[in-house]
């Protein structure tokens, strides 16, 4: 069975969406949706052994890889199905229903788990539900999983909002400064830092190190992940190395806006030893199967 759907059924809808034609959008959505889950009960069924996602680039799929460890063999879908879940999702939101776009969107973030902008707009749906606990949590995720600093200076604003309304204010001013330190002009970010001084001047005396310290109690990180930086770097040189130019500085960029410019410079020079350890290793493993050992030449 062929799946019923493909990327230009998908933009053809989204096409409807941004002119805001939602009564056109809304209905078309719902239908592919139908179609697509219709095919994924009778072709993919999740087993021990198998997954099926909808990854948008091999990025993403790298990243998927290293963070989550998932074993089982990972089936890329052949149309863009998070996409579909995710304009079906904003297309509620547009309509203000906001459970059948938490439903959609928890589709999309299950469809591609990496994309964190699936995530955060699924915790601001949380929040206007009034789980304030889910939003801080999936918050929390996205920091283990951004890609750009943006993403994870909204996940640190969200994180320090939650933590002012519980009246803890050095965990709060933790997650403004990173999240300043990351995006400075993001809407989040300054709205945060300036209910923070309004509410709490006296955190701004406080160190470092202090309010760094509240964020490990609280278990928030207190940097964004370095193995989606490592992903990031190892995809550009990947991209480098097949004449992808834009690809390879944009991920790059990425990288260097995400952790800083010394820690790129410090993962590179980790990434090109391991690549030059790992061709010596197999140099001398052909060295091993072609050449004889003394014994077996002398006879």
């Amino acid at each position: 069975m062929d799946l019923p759907i493909d990327a230009h059924d998908i933009e053809y809808a989204e096409n409807f969406l941004v002119t805001g034609d939602l009564a056109t959008a809304v209905p078309l959505l719902e239908k592919l949706v139908q179609m697509l889950v219709e095919y994924v009960e009778a072709e993919c069924s999740d087993t021990s052994k198998t997954q099926w996602f909808s990854f948008a680039d091999p990025f993403e799929r790298l990243a998927y890889r290293r963070i989550e460890r998932d074993p089982r063999e990972l089936v890329q879908m052949e149309a863009p199905v998070d996409r579909l879940y995710g304009a079906l999702g904003f297309a509620y939101i547009r309509q203000q229903q906001w459970e059948p776009a938490r439903d959609a969107l928890m589709q999309a973030v299950r469809w591609n788990p990496m994309n964190c902008n699936y995530r955060l707009d699924l915790a601001e749906l949380f929040r206007v539900l009034g789980d304030v606990q889910e939003w801080a949590a999936l918050s929390n995720s996205v920091i283990e999983r951004a890609s750009d600093n943006r993403s994870a200076a909204r996940a640190y604003a969200n994180l320090g909002q939650f933590f002012l309304d519980e009246d803890r204010a050095s965990a709060a001013s933790g997650c403004a400064r990173i999240a300043q330190r990351l995006a400075p002009t993001e809407q989040r970010v300054v709205r945060l830092m300036s209910r923070l001084m309004n509410e709490h001047p006296e955190v701004a005396e406080e160190t470092d190190d202090h309010v760094m310290g509240e964020l490990v109690l609280e278990g928030v990180p207190t940097t964004p992940n370095a193995e989606i930086a490592v992903c990031l770097l190892m995809c550009a040189s990947d991209a480098a190395a097949e004449g992808d130019t834009a690809m390879a500085t944009d991920l790059t960029v990425r990288a260097h806006h995400l952790v800083g410019e010394e820690a790129c410079k410090a993962l590179i020079k980790l990434i090109h030893e391991s690549d030059a350890e790992l061709k010596a290793e197999r140099a001398a493993g052909e060295a091993g199967v072609a050449d004889p050992c003394p014994d077996e030449a002398g006879e």
